[in-house]
């Protein structure tokens, strides 16, 4: 696992000097298309000798994608998401973010579940629709590393994006509650649930997602008076702060709460308990805002490394890309929907253009790491190489297609309404 990291680091490393100082794509895009190129002149280099692109697959099954995201990436990329985010504006959209991340993410899990039943049928795959919704379930979160590293490229109102920022960084925790709650309905003996599923989904809810958000409190509360006791030695309030995060995290889990939710409600007390963004005065904030986002950077480019390394994990036939393909169209009119419905149910006195809002909110709602990862999870039940295919073609075009059009969206939009602070 050490090996596997530290060569998907310097990967990471290497491919994000590339792209700064040739394709000058936005960070998150352009190493996840390095990345898929340099698998791909592996594949190629195969033909002749298949030893280097065995040892990439290699680094890709070791590193194990899902508990590398989940028990090591993932509370420390929150938490620096988390950790800049202001606690009081973000508080303005709160009925919006609540929205989008909880009915949102379960209208998104039922369009797309039953729309994936309904296509699987027409192909003659007929997927049964426990295994559609795990896909729907999986899929309608937005990831908040890719999203919050291409929105840091886009000109946006400070409005609409707390709303994206605080959809992404809330709503992958809820997600992941919904596709464990699914889960316990998937007919296998390793799966079944024990008694009630009924019962097992609303006892899932409140230890995950409420008593996730509760000791994310507490942390974050316990967690600002340990660094700010800290602060007369900048490295040891920096070293706090990762001390918070990763007993945090595991304790989080040891417990059976939502880690994500944890770290997201803990960055968030801490940074603005702090006034991390304000505060240049202090060396201790000032190291602890420069540590978090190198570290949010390094662990980026890592992830998107390992995520374009991955795709030989796939396997091709031309039914599972007819499906993927499919589930693009169906994926992004389930976003649609989700956030429309959602939308209209609030007033957005900030906001003179509805619809060009919803446009961004749709096409901004990108998919990544944390959407493979679950799909890699599910490794043990059938139906399995059909929802990861799908899962990473979604992912993909997600990233490159959405990602890169973005900045062109918020534009043309902005020229007819006030969405850009532009």
């Amino acid at each position: 696992m050490l090996t596997s990291f530290s060569i998907l680091v310097g990967l990471g490393a290497l491919f994000s000097l590339v792209n700064l100082k040739w394709l000058k794509l936005p960070h998150t895009i352009g190493v996840t298309i390095i990345s898929l190129l340099f698998v791909s002149l592996l594949f190629l280099s195969s033909v002749f000798d298949a030893t280097v692109f065995d040892t990439f697959c290699g680094i890709t099954e070791t590193a194990n994608f899902k508990d590398l995201l989940f028990n090591g990436m993932l509370g420390f990329l929150l938490f620096a998401g988390a950790l800049h985010i202001n606690i009081k504006e973000l508080a303005k959209q709160r009925w919006s973010v609540l929205l989008f991340a909880t009915l949102g993410v379960l209208i998104s899990t039922a369009l797309v579940g039953f729309g994936l039943k309904g296509i699987s049928f027409v192909s003659g795959m007929d997927i049964p629709l426990v295994y559609c919704l795990l896909f729907g379930a999986l899929i309608s979160p937005t990831d908040p590393i890719a999203v919050l590293s291409i929105l840091k490229t886009v000109g946006i109102s400070k409005s609409l994006q707390l709303k994206i920022e605080g959809e992404s960084l809330f709503n992958d925790g809820i997600g992941v509650v919904v596709f464990s709650a699914i889960l316990l309905f998937v007919p296998s003996d390793i799966m079944a649930a024990q008694g009630n599923p009924l019962l097992e989904v609303g006892s899932i809810f409140l230890e995950e997602v409420i008593g996730g958000l509760l000791f994310g409190a507490i942390l974050g509360y316990v967690g600002y008076y340990l660094v700010n006791m800290s602060c007369s030695s900048p490295q040891l309030a920096t070293v706090m702060t990762v001390g918070i995060v990763m007993s945090g995290y595991a304790i989080a889990n040891a417990l059976h709460l939502s880690g994500p939710l944890a770290m997201v409600v803990g960055g968030l007390v801490i940074g603005n308990k702090l006034d991390i963004n304000h505060d240049e005065k202090s060396p201790a904030k000032m190291a602890i805002n420069e540590f978090w986002e190198v570290l949010d950077y390094i662990f980026n480019a890592s992830l998107f490394v390992l995520l374009g390394l991955a795709i030989h994990l796939i396997a091709f036939s031309w039914m599972h890309l007819v499906l993927g393909l499919s589930s693009v169209l169906l994926v992004l009119v389930a976003r649609y929907l989700s956030i429309l419905g959602t939308y209209s149910l609030l007033k957005h006195s900030d906001d003179s253009d509805s619809k060009g809002t919803v446009q961004i909110l749709t096409w901004g709602g990108l998919r990544g790491g944390i959407s493979i990862a679950l799909a890699l999870s599910l490794k043990d039940i059938e139906y399995f190489e059909v929802i990861l295919f799908i899962t990473y073609v979604v992912v993909i075009f997600s990233i490159l297609f959405q990602g890169l059009s973005l900045p062109l969206l918020v534009k043309k939009i902005a020229r007819k309404g006030k969405v850009s602070e532009k």
